[in-house]
């Protein structure tokens, strides 16, 4: 009866009915069996209470099931699995209680709860356990094991008292082994076994109170576990140049799988995301939008999760920079930084780590055109030099620098006859209806020339001045006086910028034209 493998209170239980045991043998007073019924009664409300505490605790689960589904519905499961097995037996015993005391005038005089053949009549028959009785056994043995199955290795201590509380192997009494249901149950007064099962269902709401609460605070603990967090550096500022000091700080981040948020509101650069722009991975929020163009991106809004039934909402306010891909490499000649007066000089201005929009450059006749284009227009300057100054601004702060550029004019032009320039040979009469240009041989911009007059000359006779770009009659009339083999000579042409007839070009060189015929 003391067997090592019984707890305190069984152990208390088991002496309290030796006692009872020793006074039915001294012709026990009815005052012991109410004390019993009393007892009966004291069991009953505290399992009442415990009862409500186990329901409050499932409508609690439930609550946070519909906040955080992936993080308790699995803890849901393992709870009405238990409930459910703690219930039906619970059912079971309040069945057989009412059963054993339905043809009793008051359920509450326990005074007349004096005999055990009722129990004994249920439970045994000629000396061995009854199928009802079986039945009992098997019901208890089912619990036992079935909850020690679902807690497992999690809490192997709450299983091993489940198996402990709830353990029906046979007793050993005076060196012989006793089946548990007759230790506990045969031959004794029909209030006491009502006690008896009244205690199991103590044991069985208490069990189920223990592993709950075991349940959730594992849960929270591990919540808190520093397994679920990852490092995160978090910096003021984008980006930092060489010889600043690096202020940023290393925080932890929750990253617990479970920690989902029940809806994300989100804008990027003050457009409203979607569902399709980000998934939930891990606790995690990863977007999957365009990195968009270069500058400063901000990412603002707020996840909202549930706590308690309210909304909680965490903001979000994070800005990320966007550069250029690299595509080419920056290659400057140091003598070659030129620009020429009477065109529309492009240039390219940016400043390494700074977004295009966060760079602004001044200079005279210098303006932007999108993104690091410019173009620049100095016709009017009469200086040799200008300087370009640039600023970029990063989180606030300013990173001046200038560059300086020599300024000249557009070369010298060249006569041009059929497109050749120089000494050109022709026939007459190809020369008649040839048509008078100019251009700039090598020249970086392709630049439409208009010759508006020239010079004609033949040997022997006198200088012809043209209006256009051919030849007039006078000019076809000396022609024909040329001998064969003579040279003739177009000069003093007038030419002009095409879309830029205010720039005055250098003097045009002149084109020598030896006949052929």
């Amino acid at each position: 009866m003391a067997s090592g493998k019984q707890t305190p209170r069984q152990k208390m239980i088991n002496l309290m009915y030796l006692v009872f045991i020793a006074m039915m043998a001294l012709n026990m007073s009815k005052e012991v069996l109410t004390a019993f019924g009393l007892m009966n009664e004291k069991l009953s409300e505290s399992n009442e209470l415990t009862a409500q505490r186990n329901n409050t605790f499932m409508a609690g689960l439930e609550e946070k099931v519909s906040e955080q589904p992936e993080k308790y519905e699995p803890l849901k499961a393992k709870a009405e699995r238990i409930d459910s097995l703690s219930s039906s037996l619970d059912s079971y015993i309040q069945e057989i209680k009412n059963e054993l005391i339905a043809e009793m005038d008051d359920p509450q005089n326990y005074e007349a709860m004096d005999q055990s053949a009722r129990l004994d009549e249920m439970f045994f028959q000629s000396g061995r356990i009854s199928p009802r009785g079986q039945e009992f056994v098997e019901r208890i043995d089912t619990y036992r094991e079935s909850v020690a199955e679902i807690i497992g290795d999690d809490y192997s201590n709450i299983a091993e008292k489940v198996r402990n509380d709830f353990a029906t192997e046979p007793e050993n009494v005076e060196g012989a082994n006793v089946d548990w249901l007759k230790y506990k149950f045969e031959g004794f007064p029909l209030v006491a076994s009502l006690t008896q099962m009244t205690q199991i269902q103590s044991d069985i709401k208490t069990t189920e109170n223990q592993i709950l609460a075991a349940m959730l605070s594992g849960q929270l603990q591990s919540e808190v576990s520093m397994t679920n967090y990852s490092t995160i550096l978090e910096t003021p500022k984008s980006a930092y140049y060489q010889g600043e000091e690096f202020n940023g700080a290393i925080v932890l981040g929750r990253t617990d799988p479970t920690t989902r948020p029940n809806r994300v509101e989100l804008t990027l650069d003050g457009r409203e995301l979607d569902e399709s722009d980000y998934t939930i991975d891990g606790g995690r929020v990863v977007l999957n939008v365009p990195a968009g163009n270069a500058g400063q991106h901000k990412l603002e809004g707020q996840l909202i999760f549930m706590q308690e039934g309210e909304e909680v909402p965490v903001g979000v306010s994070s800005e990320f920079s966007v550069i250029p891909k690299p595509n080419a490499a920056v290659i400057s000649a140091d003598k070659m930084n030129v620009v020429y007066r009477g065109v529309q000089n492009p240039l390219t201005i940016s400043m390494a780590g700074v977004p295009d929009n966060n760079v602004s450059a001044s200079a005279p006749g210098l303006s932007r055109v999108s993104g690091s284009n410019y173009v620049m227009d100095v016709t009017t300057l009469q200086a040799r030099e200008v300087t370009i100054n640039v600023t970029g601004t990063i989180d606030g702060e300013s990173y001046p620098s200038s560059k300086d550029f020599r300024v000249k004019d557009i070369p010298r032009p060249v006569g041009t006859i059929r497109g050749e320039d120089g000494a050109v040979s022709m026939q007459r009469n190809s020369l008649e209806i040839a048509t008078i240009g100019a251009a700039l041989p090598d020249f970086d911009f392709a630049l439409d020339l208009n010759v508006t007059g020239f010079s004609f000359k033949v040997p022997g006779q006198p200088t012809i001045r043209i209006n256009g770009s051919r030849l007039d009659d006078r000019a076809k009339s000396a022609l024909r006086r040329a001998g064969r083999g003579e040279s003739v000579q177009i000069f003093d042409i007038q030419a002009s910028l095409a879309g830029n007839s205010g720039y005055k070009l250098k003097k045009v060189a002149p084109v020598v034209i030896e006949l052929t015929n």
